[in-house]
């Protein structure tokens, strides 16, 4: 079994929304509950920002094995960081970093995801059908993309604004306090 490019932009889409909703729980958990994200949590949204790229790049240009590359580099960086977070508070009585979700905390998910997505792009790589190309290259036309694909394109771009808006009033214009507790800007 192979999938054609049409596909696999289909499937890139989807992979955007997956990001999506993993950029969306962290930031509704932050502006619900109160619990901004500490340094390496958002460390590990750039990460999740940064796999959207090989995606994008896929629905704008089609399918090419750089993108699923570019989607690797990221998520090996962010299960990096999210390890790193886990292994800061995997000692017994360590309460963690803030609340848990569904038991585990938010950056031991996000090492979860961030696998899950080094797993996915690898499968993605097993399949060439999508790669494939007539002798004039330059005479095959990128896959289409429909409403499906750009809205994929354009919630993952927003929510990278809204992250991005939040982190510079978390923060200021300076660097990032340890163990953030309110708004530098808004106070």
């Amino acid at each position: 079994m192979d999938i054609s490019a049409q596909q696999a932009v289909r499937l890139n889409a989807l992979a955007l929304y997956a990001i999506s909703a993993v950029l969306l729980v962290a930031f509704y958990w932050q502006l619900a509950y109160d619990e901004l994200p500490c340094p390496l949590c958002l460390l590990q949204r750039v990460a999740f920002v940064a796999m959207a790229v090989g995606p994008i790049l896929t629905i704008r240009f089609g399918p090419k094995p750089l993108h699923y590359a570019l989607v690797l580099f990221a998520a090996l960086l962010g299960a990096a960081v999210a390890a790193r977070q886990i292994l800061l508070h995997i000692m017994p009585g360590d309460a963690g970093f803030g609340s848990a979700f569904m038991g585990y905390h938010f950056y031991t998910w996000a090492f979860i995801v961030f696998v899950a997505g080094i797993f996915a792009a690898a499968v993605m790589l097993c399949f060439g059908g999508q790669f494939s190309r007539s002798d004039a290259a330059d005479a095959t036309p990128a896959p289409r993309r429909g409403q499906f694909e750009m809205g994929a394109v354009a919630l993952v771009m927003a929510l990278t604004a809204l992250n991005a808006a939040s982190v510079l009033l978390e923060c200021g214009f300076a660097s990032c306090p340890g163990n953030p507790v309110h708004y530098e800007l808004l106070q």
